[in-house]
């Protein structure tokens, strides 16, 4: 499901604020639509191909995160949105799964001792420009966001 819509901001005029909303099913093979929508988005702005390409990167990282870690069994759903503000573009993946607590994760703040998880997180901060990972509403799941100010 996708959704477009111009919401005001105190950042932007509300002609200048893009939201786009993706659920996907949390199977490795739709992580491409996110992929697309993201290519599709970056279009509304002047963005450098290898901009686009290193969001992609951190996106992809984002999405497989919840694809891979939150539901252990089959089933489950990651939400996906990208807010186009301006010169700023945020992107959250949220899922409903088993999450986990970022203060008792080693790998955010550990750069030196990476697992394989903890490197695509690494990836995503070393990316954007803001950066969060918490857990979703009523404690459930994981919420990550980034973002990142577009350059031409």
């Amino acid at each position: 499901m996708a959704n477009d819509t111009a919401e005001t901001s105190p950042h932007a005029h509300a002609r200048d604020r893009r939201v786009v909303r993706l659920t996907i099913p949390a199977r490795a093979e739709y992580i491409t639509l996110c992929r697309l929508a993201l290519t599709g988005l970056a279009r509304l702005r002047p963005i450098s191909e290898e901009l686009v390409a290193d969001l992609k990167l951190a996106l992809t990282e984002a999405t497989s995160n919840s694809v891979r870690h939150a539901y252990p069994q089959d089933g489950g759903c990651v939400e996906i949105s990208y807010e186009l503000s301006g010169d700023r573009l945020v992107i959250e993946v949220n899922d409903e799964g088993e999450g986990f607590d970022p203060s008792e994760d080693g790998t955010l703040g550990d750069l030196e001792n990476l697992t394989e998880g903890g490197l695509g997180i690494a990836i995503i901060r070393s990316i954007a420009d803001e950066f969060s990972l918490t857990r979703g509403p009523q404690g459930r799941g994981s919420r990550l966001r980034f973002a990142k100010v577009l350059t031409a």
